[in-house]
């Protein structure tokens, strides 16, 4: 998926502005990080390829029993098996049968590993008082996973992280992305306020505010 058509500009600037805005008011530092995928699942293609070959075969049965006009040559048995292996092939590239065709479980594994090698990669563990929040979109999924670090996680419980990532899930089914990410960024940081993850007098901005986006 091209997660650059995600966003508009103005959608980019206004997450940034809220990047900005949130860790004015606290010593949380927010990521947000979006990837157009977190896995190529090739197991979905093979899967659309076997069921487009059998539906090929079993429609060229039809086809023969009811015409009695298609042959029994050996083009004419491999065609449609290999024609329906091709539409399923060419089908598993649009991005909700590719959604379809995996498992909720390994998509909800696959962005979640995918998440955790994006904390490392943006070094989100790299600050003063173990303060960083990775806000991870990935837009074939429809998944979203908030890794907090240490400092965060000891004052804010998993349920209001659920919350804000059931609002930026609505808003990527929506069409709107990039509203809803900017409103979660504004909630984490009125959420870390309240929870007192103050900032200090020499508080600096450790991690760049930008939208981190990978086509991948």
């Amino acid at each position: 998926m091209d997660a650059r058509a995600f966003f508009t500009p103005q959608d980019i600037h206004e997450i940034e502005v809220a990047v900005k805005a949130a860790e004015g008011h606290t010593s949380g530092e927010i990521v947000p990080y979006v990837v157009g995928r977190s896995d190529d699942y090739p197991e979905a293609t093979w899967k659309a390829a076997a069921f487009g070959a059998l539906l090929g075969g079993l429609l060229a049965a039809l086809v023969h029993e009811a015409g009695q006009f298609w042959g029994y040559s050996l083009v004419w048995i491999a065609l449609p098996p290999f024609a329906g292996a091709a539409c399923g092939i060419l089908t598993a590239l649009v991005p909700a049968v590719r959604r379809r065709l995996v498992s909720s479980a390994q998509l909800a594994d696959q962005v979640e590993r995918r998440a955790r090698a994006a904390f490392l990669e943006q070094e989100v563990f790299k600050t003063r008082e173990r303060t960083g929040i990775l806000i991870f979109l990935s837009l074939l999924e429809h998944r979203v996973v908030v890794l907090a670090d240490s400092g965060i996680n000891a004052k804010v419980e998993q349920r209001e992280w659920d919350g804000i990532v059931a609002a930026i899930v609505a808003g990527i089914r929506a069409g709107t992305p990039g509203a809803a990410l900017a409103q979660a960024i504004e909630r984490c940081g009125a959420l870390l306020a309240e929870r007192k993850v103050e900032r200090r007098t020499d508080d600096r901005d450790e991690l760049d505010d930008r939208l981190r986006i990978r086509q991948e």
